[in-house]
């Protein structure tokens, strides 16, 4: 479903991306972990047609041509409108993407992703940092996409609230998307994802199976490769 064939990526001299390959299988949640400035935002952007590789190829559902139709993406800082309700927001974005719920709907897809009922009429302006990535996390889920590319997804988020992105994401995933989440929480990567990737200074230096390392193994194999 997504697939990196020996993308190169540069910036003037910076070298963002070296030969990176990856794929990521229907229904396979892909935790690509790294450092800041290892490559994994360039990686996202790349994938999204923000930016465009220097050489190399990248391919969503076997075709060249990035539709952004079928990703839904979750940045690691959502911007929503402060002057709208969560639930005005969500009914915007979904417009937005020619997608026309009512309010029951548009509820439903705030709850499954974790938002409280009694916020959703509330203005943005008083939400947390991780109720606004709630309303995020369901601007993606309603888009009923079959690629979702997430930054940080569970920045701001209390452990409960971690833990229901985690099952919201695999119940995506049971129905055939494809996700490629890049994070630097490396419980949750072991405890969500399928294949793990450790990414540094461009280079895809170590891919794993998560059920065969523990999280303190996982643990060890990224420390001692950040720090070699």
């Amino acid at each position: 479903m997504i697939k990196l064939d020996k993308v190169d990526k540069s910036f003037d001299s910076y070298k963002a991306l070296n030969k990176l390959s990856l794929n990521v299988n229907s229904g396979e949640i892909y935790g690509l972990l790294g450092a800041n400035g290892a490559g994994k935002s360039t990686t996202l952007n790349l994938i999204l047609g923000f930016l465009k590789p220097d050489s190399g190829f990248i391919k969503i559902n076997d075709v060249n041509i990035i539709n952004t139709d079928i990703i839904g993406y979750i940045p690691e800082n959502v911007n929503l409108y402060p002057y709208l309700s969560g639930i005005e927001n969500l009914d915007y974005f979904c417009k937005l993407s020619g997608f026309n719920y009512d309010n029951n709907e548009l509820s439903s897809f705030l709850n499954e992703c974790g938002l409280q009922e009694d916020a959703h009429n509330k203005l943005i302006s008083n939400y947390s940092k991780g109720m606004r990535q709630k309303v995020g996390i369901a601007i993606a889920y309603s888009k009923k996409a079959k690629v979702y590319l997430l930054d940080e997804p569970a920045s701001g988020l209390d452990p409960l609230s971690s833990n229901e992105l985690s099952d919201l994401l695999k119940k995506l995933a049971a129905n055939g998307s494809a996700i490629l989440m890049a994070s630097h929480d490396l419980f949750r990567v072991r405890e969500t994802c399928n294949k793990i990737g450790i990414l540094k200074n461009g280079n895809l230096i170590k891919e794993m199976d998560a059920k065969e390392i523990t999280s303190e193994e996982l643990e060890k194999v990224y420390l001692n490769f950040m720090k070699n």
